[in-house]
């Protein structure tokens, strides 16, 4: 199998990045697609528009209301496709990014993010879920390239709501644990080839980053003035989180938001707090030696991530229901990069642990 590292064409990240969007939005083209959520856009859609209107970029503008569905994206590209557009800009968080990438792939044109928050790290990949008309998990596509410009206003980002930004922390932290599991098992990245080492080189540096600069981070999260550490921070959290899952690999911290949304009182818990909490199942699981369990529970009091599954909202889960969040997790692909097989008692008995 061949080594693949992927990455957008380019990132840009600073305080009022946000106005250079029309000057990078020509290299592409005249035309654009805004693809953008209600609430975003009654935040900052003027203001987009009225940079692509300085730069002469005509823009179509199409609003991302409910589901992420297959049916949405058809919709949204179907009306896309009727103004020849050159790329598509996506701005917001997950959903709206996940909708652009979906159109971007229809039409097949590049795309522009713009994270509105720091809640995971959509912007830099090529991946977008899908769910169908009963909020469960259809699929997880793949654009045919990374995003061709990543666009991360620290000022916007520092402006959203701090929930967002921790759980933002909480998908970043898993990253250097799970490509290494990927890596040292010889598992498949999401380019469906072997990890480099400059991928797991780059997931080492977030962790590194995440637990030096953190909590100084959280202290201005959601006032809107960024300091050298939130910019730290927030590299760590969008493109070197970004790069080391796509590149680097997932394991069991992601397989578990498979699986997890089946008990009580988690089909609705934020993916990046799933994935802090699976974390912790996962070190469990590894029976690690080192002090990295005790180090990451530390850090997690300090920053106000959960460590338990009842912090995230988890209802006294019967033995079926945690048997069949254990299989479903155990169906994922991410579940084959790790150190040994697992069973459902053996994963079972994990969770109840982190109850």
């Amino acid at each position: 199998m061949l080594k693949i590292f992927g990455a957008p064409y380019r990132y840009v990240q600073g305080s009022d990045a946000l106005q250079m969007l029309g000057q990078y939005a020509r290299w592409l083209g005249q035309r654009a697609i805004l693809v953008i959520d209600s609430y975003v856009h009654a935040q900052y859609g003027s203001r987009i528009e009225a940079l692509c209107v300085a730069s002469q970029i005509q823009l179509r503008t199409l609003i991302v209301q409910g589901d992420l569905t297959p049916q949405l994206i058809a919709s949204l590209s179907e009306q896309g496709g009727q103004s020849a557009a050159d790329m598509v800009i996506a701005a917001g968080g997950g959903k709206a990014l996940d909708a652009g990438k979906g159109v971007a792939k229809a039409l097949n044109k590049p795309l522009i993010t713009v994270p509105t928050v720091a809640s995971n790290d959509a912007p830099t990949s090529k991946n977008y879920v899908l769910y169908d008309e009963h909020h469960n998990l259809l699929a997880v596509e793949h654009m045919r390239f990374n995003p061709a410009l990543v666009l991360v206003d620290t000022t916007v980002v520092a402006s959203a709501p701090r929930p967002f930004f921790l759980a933002g922390l909480g998908e970043a932290i898993s990253k250097k644990f799970e490509a290494e599991q990927c890596f040292a098992r010889l598992g498949k990245n999401m380019y469906d080839g072997h990890s480099t080492l400059t991928a797991q080189a780059i997931a080492e540096s977030c962790l590194r980053t995440l637990l030096q600069d953190a909590e100084q981070a959280l202290l201005v999260a959601g006032t809107g003035q960024p300091t050298p550490a939130f910019e730290r921070t927030v590299e760590a959290m969008i493109l070197m989180s970004g790069l080391g899952f796509e590149s680097g690999g997932l394991s069991i911290a992601h397989a578990l938001t498979r699986g997890l949304p089946k008990i009580p009182g988690l089909a609705t818990s934020p993916h990046g707090l799933q994935v802090a909490v699976g974390l912790l199942v996962q070190l469990d699981l590894e029976q690690r030696a080192d002090s990295s369990l005790d180090t990451l529970r530390d850090w997690y009091g300090r920053v106000g991530l959960p460590t338990t599954l009842r912090d995230i909202g988890a209802r006294a889960p019967t033995e079926a229901e945690l048997t069949a969040a254990a299989e479903l997790t155990l169906a994922a692909r991410h579940t084959a990069n790790f150190q040994r097989p697992l069973d459902p008692a053996t994963l079972v008995a994990a969770l109840c642990r982190h109850l």
